[in-house]
């Protein structure tokens, strides 16, 4: 039995039980280590069939991510270059626009009483109120100028492809290029709190803790607009700290509802979501832990009670010696 099981890797055969002696305990036991074997094998199968869904999850989110950093960065490249140009423009027009004016101040004071055509035309067009309301109208421009130009370099930070090996990164301008892309979904009458620190640059990835930083806040975007309580004004909380002298400590706190402790167990798994079909991947949270832990030698811990918020803390070394050799993109 022994050979035919050796010979055709067939685990369902059992030796047959004639006698209650040492032969029959014998056949007994060995029946008993084939189960156990079957057993074994499967659940090794089933390991290795979910580690394999596992990586070709992984790799289709990593193409994804490439296939948005690189359309993103085209995007950002051609808006960039006629908002140069508006921006650049500006400042000669706010100087042009305050030189005629200037011109029309010395017209009045030499010509205090000018003919009638000038004065109703004057009367017309509201003189006074456009003297008044221009260079207002100009800085405006300038001001849309510049915030389009920050949320462009956010996007262009956001797509670096620049992930061959670990660099000097800022986290606060990660952190406030993150919440600059999602400005769309946090005016909506979320407030966030900047508890910044003094911290110093870390070696690492900045593409890769953008992805983390966005799915981290965008889950704290999802548990505030879910929630149902209009007395909590919807808050999220960001704070930065030094601990150790050689660890960066983020901590991204909401005040939503919360998550059991039943959820909390598994929210780092793979393609685990509570999320509706179509909305949840399961994959947001299970990257950013592999980028966090795995990719920075870093930790990644969720703290959380029903009904009293959620809170993410992320442990980053400041060094690169900190990192874990086999770190790769």
């Amino acid at each position: 039995m022994a050979q035919r099981v050796t010979k055709e890797s067939n685990f369902d055969l059992q030796a047959p039980v004639m006698t209650t002696d040492e032969i029959g305990i014998l056949a007994i036991a060995f029946n008993q280590v084939l189960d156990r074997v079957k057993c074994l094998l499967e659940e090794q199968q089933a390991a290795a069939f979910r580690q394999q869904q596992m990586q070709e999850a992984q790799l289709l989110q990593s193409e994804k991510m490439s296939s948005l950093g690189q359309m993103v960065a085209g995007i950002a490249h051609e808006i960039n270059n006629p908002v140069n140009f508006i921006y650049g423009n500006l400042d000669p027009a706010i100087q042009y626009v305050d030189d005629l004016l200037a011109l029309l101040k010395t017209y009045r004071q030499e010509v205090p009483n000018p003919p009638l055509a000038v004065q109703t035309y004057a009367t017309e067009i509201d003189a006074e109120f456009l003297e008044e309301d221009l260079p207002k109208l100009l800085q405006s421009m300038k001001f849309g100028a510049t915030r389009v130009q920050q949320i462009v370099l956010s996007l262009k930070n956001f797509s670096r492809l620049d992930e061959a090996k670990a660099h000097q990164v800022n986290l606060h301008k990660c952190l406030d290029s993150t919440l600059l892309i999602l400005n769309n979904r946090i005016r909506k009458g979320i407030k966030i709190e900047r508890l910044y620190g003094e911290i110093p640059s870390i070696e690492g990835f900045s593409s890769s803790l953008y992805q983390v930083f966005m799915n981290i806040i965008n889950n704290a975007l999802d548990a505030l607009e879910e929630q149902h309580n209009p007395q909590d004004k919807p808050r999220i909380a960001i704070a930065t700290e030094l601990k150790d002298k050689n660890w960066v400590v983020v901590r991204i706190a909401d005040n939503g509802s919360g998550i059991p402790s039943d959820v909390q167990e598994r929210i780092f798994e793979t393609f685990f979501t509570t999320k509706a079909r179509g909305v949840g991947t399961g994959m947001g949270l299970s990257i950013s832990y592999q980028i966090v832990v795995e990719k920075h030698g870093g930790q990644l811990m969720c703290k959380s009670e029903v009904g009293s918020g959620t809170e993410f803390i992320i442990s980053l070394p400041i060094q690169k010696q900190h990192l874990p050799e086999n770190a790769q993109p």
